[in-house]
């Protein structure tokens, strides 16, 4: 096959990449270059070293290598996607967004018009095929072995439970699963950085970016007031006695634990957030107890239903994970019509938080995913 490795300029593309030259594919490697940090202002954007490393790695390998200026693209898609969550009062996930508008989409259609056959990332996620809700995985591109025709490809969970990234791939359509290779899904991270080593790559003890997706390594408040301008208000308890002052509501996440910027109460009991009135500027934050009120929900609407394969038009029970490395929990999915459904968790969630993404699965196997739009604490 020919396929497109989107490089990072981490260890990860870079074991992928070297894994597609390896199995005799037609690897051709790529830099989406979405974010140079014209404004000298946000933080450490390593765009030019990861360009650097990504280049090293494919020099290594000896392949053909492109950087792809998707910068335009990338503001239109996910910066005003992100920064208009926060502004609305939600909080959007831009990660996730990147994989379906950018690696899947932008560049995608770049690599398509170029006659490429599939697209390959360095996600800790795994390629398999679905039989009316019976799925496995198979490695490479061999044929999967059944009597029913017509598989429908599927993501299933990474083989590293600690590594596993099928959460960002969440809203992925189908036709781009079809074209999504995944070729580290099958390793432990201390194995893809032994076969680094082995393979000598210039990014084999480089350390794991954990920046926003390609913008480097900022932190979102900074980023975030960079953009946004400050609306102060009060912090404030459940029952309504002032705190202390924020600087914008946008600052603070649902169930957020530090930096909230009141101290621990006189029992050394630390506060959480658990609610923001956008109509007062209000921040509410209470002790975290395991029954603290407005912190627990059990059930919630969900809208923007995203599926990875067959719709899911029908009620039933499936997992639900509210966020990253946050276990799924079982629940009752009730379509609604127009792309919502109500959700029903079996055991009560802490911090469900409007605008964030929630991936649904069956078992291994990622179903899609949607926004969380209402939270009920009935």
């Amino acid at each position: 096959m020919k396929i497109l490795s989107a490089m990072s300029g981490g260890v990860d593309s870079s074991v992928a990449t070297a894994l597609l030259v390896r199995e005799g594919h037609e690897v051709v490697g790529a830099y989406m270059k979405n974010w140079i940090n014209e404004e000298g202002i946000i933080g450490h954007c390593p765009w030019e070293e990861d360009i650097v490393d990504a280049r090293a790695v494919a020099d290594q390998l000896g392949i053909e290598f492109h950087v792809v200026n998707l910068m335009k693209e990338y503001r239109e898609r996910v910066v005003r996607y992100l920064l208009d969550g926060y502004q609305d009062g939600i909080t959007p996930n831009p990660d996730v967004m990147c994989n379906r508008e950018m690696k899947f989409g932008v560049l995608w259609d770049w690599a398509k018009e170029r006659g490429f056959d599939a697209i390959a990332t360095g996600h800790y996620a795994q390629k398999g095929f679905s039989f009316h809700g019976s799925q496995f995985s198979v490695s490479g591109d061999s044929e999967p072995r059944t009597e029913q025709s017509e598989p429908e490809s599927a993501i299933l969970r990474g083989a590293d439970p600690n590594k596993d990234q099928t959460y960002f791939l969440a809203m992925m359509r189908p036709e781009q699963v079809q074209i999504a290779r995944f070729p580290i899904g099958h390793l432990l991270k201390p194995e893809l950085r032994d076969e680094a080593r082995r393979l000598d790559l210039k990014t084999a003890e480089k350390k794991d970016s954990q920046g926003i997706c390609f913008i480097g390594e900022v932190k979102m408040e900074d980023f975030l007031r960079t953009f946004v301008e400050d609306r102060p208000g009060n912090i404030v308890d459940l029952e309504g006695r002032v705190l202390g002052q924020h600087k914008g509501l946008h600052l603070y996440t649902l169930g957020q634990r530090k930096g909230i910027g009141v101290a621990s109460n006189l029992y050394k009991q630390a506060y959480v957030v658990v609610a923001k009135r956008h109509e007062t500027r209000d921040l509410v934050i209470a002790i975290e107890r395991p029954d603290t009120p407005l912190l627990w929900a059990q059930s919630c609407t969900l809208t923007g239903i995203s599926t990875t394969g067959l719709p899911l038009d029908k009620s039933r029970i499936l997992n639900a994970q509210p966020r990253y490395r946050c276990p799924a929990g079982l629940a009752q999915y009730t379509p609604l019509g127009d792309g919502r459904a109500t959700l029903v968790y079996q055991e009560p969630q802490r911090a469900l938080t409007p605008g964030q993404i929630c991936a649904l699965y069956d078992g291994e196997q990622l179903l899609g995913g949607a926004i969380f739009e209402t939270i009920s604490y009935d």
